[in-house]
């Protein structure tokens, strides 16, 4: 029996065939957990000391067990705060990808699965046509780079922009970008969409200058980004392209959008009754 906690849930001590010594040791040990901040522990103790007690488990063996709860729900939380902490947009993960009829090759996906570009400081760049699956495909690999220990920041250009403008009144712009980077991948959503006002354009050159060499950056666009200077001031565009595809990734998508698909297809939609 190995019970997986996840929330601090306090479990009453049981007290049917309990002595009155036990139920005071119960009652200990719930004072203590409490004092070392062990709320799993405490949780899970209540049924792992019933079933202990019943099933003569070794004491080494109710130790195991408890600190197992303890630390599994640590890691759900740490999880959990992760993922909340990365700011994704709408929690779509792998499960719900389809390597068949993603544009971007199996044995590449898998690859990128590895997470050892990201070990390696390399970046990844998806560009294509809109709905061709860029940012199903970061996101989920956003989430599975939390799930094997990774911290993940996801932003957008005006979300850059965003932070370009907060911190322009005091000047802490570059302070702002470095605490930005102490994650292990940062992912930038839907470039080339819009054009890009200044102030976003050069958080993204301060980003992908910040980065270079030093952080994992994995970006989505509807252009190649040999053609950002499209969209944004030749003199960021350049220079930072030239770092960001220095050491990255480029995979061009293509085919039909797959909304456009489910939607013509009648699938994008729960049919009315």
């Amino acid at each position: 029996m190995t019970p997986r906690a996840t929330t601090a849930t306090v479990v009453t001590a049981p007290t049917v065939g309990v002595t009155p010594d036990q139920q005071h040791t119960h009652a200990a040990v719930e004072q203590l957990t409490r004092r070392l901040r062990l709320p799993y522990l405490r949780g899970a103790a209540g049924d792992v000391l019933m079933t202990a007690r019943a099933q003569r488990w070794d004491p080494a063996e109710v130790v195991r067990v408890l600190l197992d709860a303890e630390a599994a729900g640590r890691d759900h939380a740490t999880l959990t705060a992760r993922r909340k902490a990365a700011g994704f947009p709408s929690g779509k993960t792998f499960s719900a990808w389809d390597e068949q009829a993603g544009s971007i090759p199996p044995p590449t996906s898998q690859a990128l699965r590895t997470l050892e570009w990201i070990g390696r400081r390399e970046n990844l760049c998806l560009a294509g046509p809109s709905g061709t699956g860029k940012s199903h495909f970061l996101e989920a690999l956003g989430h599975h780079a939390i799930d094997q220990g990774l911290k993940v920041t996801w932003l957008t250009l005006d979300s850059l922009g965003a932070l370009t403008r907060r911190h322009r009144v005091d000047d802490s712009i570059t302070k702002a970008i470095t605490r930005l980077l102490r994650v292990d991948l940062v992912v930038v959503d839907d470039i080339g969409l819009l054009p890009v006002p200044l102030d976003a354009a050069e958080a993204f050159y301060r980003l992908i200058d910040a980065a270079y060499e030093r952080r994992s950056l994995a970006i989505s666009s509807n252009l190649h980004p040999a053609s950002f200077d499209e969209l944004m001031p030749a003199n960021l565009a350049v220079p930072g392209v030239d770092r960001l595809l220095h050491h990255a990734h480029l995979i061009l998508t293509q085919g039909d959008s797959h909304r456009l698909r489910e939607a013509t297809t009648g699938k994008g939609v729960t049919p009315l009754t």
